[in-house]
């Protein structure tokens, strides 16, 4: 069973998705709300595997209720819902801890997609998201007038990149390579490096901007 939070001020939105999401058999909406606070306390509450939330929302918008929630409930999955498909809102979600961005005009399926992806523990972005990643990444390549740094990478730390940038943990990924912790670990050191990444967090941009992951 898949437990979902759902936040979103418009009704009818929330009814909609609402009764998307509850056609999947082994998925339950274990609670609603229309505000970002509502949304915090409900998740600490609650602890839901998913929870999806609206940018823009009254009392406390969606970037910083993911902000807190991340914080709160470490194993929940953010996945951020937004009229907007530009890198500013989408770097933001990032940011703030969200693994999922869709955008408001996607197709049920998406919906569906990325619930599905996020309670897996991957990211996931919607197309339109990703296209937009991707252009400006290759624009701002273009307008350096430099290479890919990702061709640096070998085969090893291309899979530990797209992995981590999945969602995976040190432990999930010494699993699925066959590799130790530490091996791990010292990849994601050289990534960081060649890449000149900081966090998981700009990990994750990298490879949605780069196409390494949807």
């Amino acid at each position: 069973m898949i437990r979902i939070l759902l936040a979103d001020d418009h009704t009818l939105v929330r009814q909609g998705l609402r009764r998307i999401l509850e056609e999947q058999p082994e998925w339950q909406v274990v609670a609603e709300t229309g505000n970002g606070l509502d949304a915090v306390r409900l998740a600490a509450d609650l602890q839901p595997d998913v929870v999806i939330l609206d940018i823009g929302m009254p009392q406390l918008n969606g970037l910083e209720a993911a902000r807190q929630i991340t914080k709160r409930v470490p194993a929940a999955r953010v996945l951020i819902l937004s009229m907007h498909a530009d890198e500013v809102h989408i770097t933001k979600a990032i940011e703030a801890g969200a693994v999922g961005y869709l955008v408001k005009d996607s197709a049920d399926t998406e919906l569906v997609k990325a619930v599905t992806a996020t309670a897996e523990g991957k990211s996931y972005f919607s197309p339109a998201a990703a296209a937009v990643l991707l252009d400006e990444y290759r624009r701002s390549l273009a307008r350096r007038g430099v290479t890919d740094p990702y061709e640096r990478l070998s085969d090893r730390e291309r899979e530990v990149l797209q992995l981590m940038a999945e969602g995976h943990s040190t432990k999930s990924i010494a699993a699925v390579l066959g590799i130790s912790p530490a091996t791990v670990e010292t990849h994601r050191a050289h990534v960081f490096e060649k890449l000149d990444l900081h966090s998981i967090a700009e990990a994750v941009l990298y490879a949605v901007r780069r196409g390494l992951i949807s």
